[in-house]
C-alpha cells in the first residue's frame, strides 16, 4: 500500500520511522531515504544502526534549501535520492520503502510529482511505500490508500524553544 503523512505538525518522520520499526521487527526489509537532509547527526540515524534489514541514506547537505532559490546542487541531490529509489523498486528487494520529506523536495521543485507518481506506479506490489513531509500535492493523496495529517495544535518552537536532540533531531 501506499501512505501519505503531512501536515503541519510535528511527527511525519517520526511515524514512518515506527512503522519503519515495526517492519523491522517482524524481518522484513525497510529503506528510509531521506531528501534534502544530510550531514546532520539525526538520532534516528544512530537509532537504526543496530538494527538489521533497516537503512537510513540521506540525499541533502547540512544547510537548508532556498524554496525560492535552490541550488543545483540542492536539485542534484534530490534527483540522485529519487533515482536510488528507481533503482530499489525495480530491485524489488525492499519490503518498505520511505521517501522522507519527497512532498517537500516536490513543493520546492527539486523534483517533479510527475515522477514521484511514475516510482510510485511502478513498485512491486508487495513493496509498501511511505511519503512524508508538509504539502502532499493532491496526486499524492489520490494515490494513497492511508493518509494521516498531522495538525499543529500547539508547539514549543512558537515561543521560541529550539528544536532539541533527541525530540526533534
Amino acid at each position: 500500500m501506499v501512505h501519505v503523512y503531512t501536515g503541519d505538525g510535528k511527527g511525519k518522520t517520526t511515524a514512518s520511522l515506527g512503522l519503519g520499526l515495526r517492519a523491522a521487527g517482524h524481518g522484513f526489509k525497510v529503506l528510509m531515504i531521506q531528501f534534502m537532509k544530510g550531514q546532520i547527526k539525526y538520532g534516528e540515524l544512530e537509532g537504526v544502526r543496530n538494527i538489521p534489514n533497516f537503512e537510513i541514506l540521506q540525499f541533502g547537505r547540512p544547510d537548508f534549501v532556498d524554496k525560492e532559490n535552490p541550488e543545483q546542487i540542492d536539485i542534484d541531490l534530490a534527483k540522485e535520492g529519487l533515482e536510488h529509489a528507481r533503482k530499489v523498486v525495480i530491485a524489488g528487494e525492499i519490503d518498505l520503502l520511505i521517501l522522507d520529506e519527497i512532498n517537500v523536495a516536490v513543493e520546492w521543485k527539486l523534483v517533479s510529482v510527475e515522477e514521484v507518481v511514475k516510482l510510485v506506479k511502478s513498485r512491486p506490489k508487495k513493496m509498501e511505500i511511505v511519503l512524508t513531509g508538509r504539502y502532499a500535492p493532491r496526486e499524492f493523496i489520490e494515490l494513497a490508500d492511508t493518509v494521516t495529517e498531522m495538525k499543529e495544535i500547539k508547539h514549543p518552537y512558537v515561543n521560541g524553544v529550539l528544536a532539541r536532540k533527541g525530540v526533534e533531531f
